[in-house]
């Protein structure tokens, strides 16, 4: 620990002490700051009282621990599926999908971005993912998902209400 009187943290509601954290060589700027701010819940129609806190910025951890070597990688992390919905208005549904998959003992990553096919593939590749579910308007329509198999390349149409049926089948595989 290092004292220095003339550290300042340009955030106005600090009222005493504050303090930074910095890696021990020094190179990064800080990795998390705080102090002291009795009044801050006042500012914001709370009781008055004394508190201090801190935070810290996930960039500059990020690349203390590249250059550490030790940022981990999540790829190749197996999952069992990952669920992916064609379009926002699907998102309750791909969530749905993916709820009944992890009840029925799947490890499941849900995608609720706007990315195309070819990037969900890609990523579910990446992962080792054993299949993937795309929700999609037309199928939805018919109370179906599209599922694909990733190591064989097959895509065939499951009822929604026969996933956990589904995947009880697969994993006995």
């Amino acid at each position: 620990v290092l004292f220095d009187a003339s550290v300042v943290r340009g955030l106005a509601y600090y009222t005493g002490i504050v303090f930074e954290a910095f890696d021990r060589k020094g190179v990064l700027r800080a990795i998390a700051g705080g102090g002291r701010y009795d009044k801050l819940l006042e500012t914001f129609g709370g009781e008055p009282t004394p508190a201090a806190g801190f935070g810290f910025g996930d960039a500059v951890i990020v690349e203390l621990l590249k250059e550490r070597d030790v940022l981990p990688s999540f790829e190749g992390s197996g999952f069992d599926t990952v669920v992916f919905a064609m379009n926002e208005s699907l998102y309750g549904v791909a969530i749905e999908v993916a709820s009944k998959l992890r009840a029925s003992g799947q490890t499941v990553d849900l995608i609720l971005e706007n990315k195309k096919p070819k990037w969900v593939f890609k990523h579910a590749s990446r992962n080792e993912a054993k299949y993937c579910v795309i929700v999609a308007a037309d199928e939805y329509e018919n109370g179906e998902v599209s599922v694909k198999d990733l190591a064989l390349g097959e895509q065939t149409p499951v009822k929604i209400d026969a996933l956990s049926e589904w995947a009880e089948n697969v994993s006995r595989q």
